[in-house]
């Protein structure tokens, strides 16, 4: 059996790469903001709400708080770095063969660096392509914090890993894991990084053996594994402090947001059989059939609405709260092995006391472990701010896009029940034109 022709599947409508002005293009005149900020906040599509009379409900107010996200200017939105690299994640196929079933993503690229060869690229990755390239810059990169990727297996309540929901909620993790890559000053310049954006045949990289660096990793561990570090310094020591607490805050609020998932759900169960019942009685009611149908036409309008906040909150809300789950992880991590590469040195330190007779060739291997640890501290500070400071970005997006779409859920409820109260006041005058 041979392989099929792969299957495209659905996309989020995320602006393409190719509506993205070229940086070397004459014609671009204006910066676009990333992609990936008008969807990760972006508001609750517009829907046309009527009465089964085809009464129109006005969704907007006077004193409307609805679409925040178009009047709230966030101020560290864009932090007037000059891009040279852009890369975007979409167009996801599914690959069928005799031997397995996967889902590839076209990875395009343009930049301007010199590093490569070509202004533009377009290849397909899957997902093991991706999980390579995060193990080679934590090989070759062990000093800086490299972005998560999403979990490799079926996420919490998705059962079929193949569907469309779950394909692009990948596609978007690994199209942020690409952009927070391609916008770090070290990690995006290294090659590895090139490899993977410009190589047609990947597997030829692939199949190259550990790094030299996670060599002398794992010998540094062999040296260090009978040493106790005295101590982390106190900077240090605080970020591994704040990453436990911030754990334990967005475990909580992701357990609290999965019940309450559930109960919209439920919620949502029992509007789709409360609002028939209206809709039959009015069949037996003719003085009050009119507004029975309204009433069985706001539920379906109000559980409609329900239906997209709660489609928002699984599919924005929470993916960002596994991500940053996994970011702790990463950077708790990196500074497990800033504590191994300490450990080295406080170990040459009391090699070179109690050996005194080395002192004269033993300072220079000394400081050379000394300059790994304050390199590492050095790349560990930088990250660490560079993370704080997306982090202040991602939450304030996310929070902000969560109250929008929360206001324009209840808007939409408040406008179907407002628009059926004419039809209610009618019925007196009507049923006094009906007895004369």
């Amino acid at each position: 059996m041979s392989a099929s022709t792969p299957k495209t599947l659905s996309t989020s409508g995320q602006k393409s790469i190719q509506d993205i002005c070229h940086p070397l293009s004459a014609e671009e005149s204006v910066r676009t903001p990333s992609p990936d900020v008008g969807n990760t906040t972006g508001s609750i599509e517009e829907k046309d709400l009527s009465l089964p009379n085809g009464t129109p409900v006005d969704t907007s107010s006077p004193a409307s708080s609805s679409s925040l996200l178009n009047r709230l200017q966030l101020d560290d939105d864009l932090d007037g770095e000059t891009r040279d690299l852009f890369v975007t994640v979409d167009d996801p196929k599914k690959h069928v063969s005799t031997m397995e079933t996967y889902i590839t993503y076209r990875v395009s690229t343009k930049t301007t660096r010199v590093e490569f060869d070509l202004p533009e690229y377009s290849v397909r990755r899957r997902y093991q392509d991706f999980d390579w390239l995060r193990i080679k810059l934590e090989e070759t990169q062990p000093t800086h914090l490299i972005p998560p990727l999403p979990e490799k297996f079926v996420m919490k309540g998705v059962v079929d890993r193949f569907s469309e929901e779950f394909v692009e909620t990948r596609r978007k993790a690994l199209d942020k894991f690409l952009k927070r890559v391609a916008d770090h000053p070290v990690l995006s310049f290294n090659e590895h990084f090139n490899v993977f954006l410009s190589a047609k045949d990947l597997n030829a990289h692939k199949r190259q053996g550990l790094a030299l660096l996670t060599k002398m990793g794992e010998s540094v561990k062999y040296v260090t594994g009978g040493y106790k570090l005295r101590g982390r310094p106190q900077e240090f020591a605080a970020m591994g402090d704040y990453l436990d607490v911030f754990t334990q805050k967005l475990g909580t609020i992701d357990r609290i947001a999965q019940r309450i998932i559930k109960e919209q759900t439920e919620y949502l169960v029992e509007l789709r059989e409360y609002g028939p019942v209206y809709s039959s009685w009015a069949g037996f009611e003719g003085s009050l059939q009119e507004p029975l149908e309204g009433v069985a036409g706001c539920v379906a309008n109000c559980a409609g609405a329900l239906e997209e906040l709660t489609e928002d909150m699984s599919e924005d809300f929470l993916p960002v709260l596994r991500e940053y789950v996994l970011y702790i992880e990463s950077m708790k991590n990196v500074l497990k092995k800033r504590d191994q590469v300490q450990a080295e040195y406080e170990a040459k330190l009391e090699a070179v006391a109690f050996r005194k007779e080395e002192r004269p060739a033993a300072p220079t291997d000394v400081e050379k472990c000394q300059d790994r640890v304050e390199c590492f501290n050095a790349d560990l500070k930088a990250d660490w701010e560079r993370w704080q400071n997306n982090k202040r970005q991602d939450f304030r997006q996310l929070l902000t896009g969560m109250a929008d779409r929360n206001i324009q859920y209840y808007e939409k409820c408040l406008a179907a029940w407002e628009s059926i109260i004419p039809l209610l006041q009618d019925r007196p005058e009507t049923t006094k034109t009906e007895a004369s």
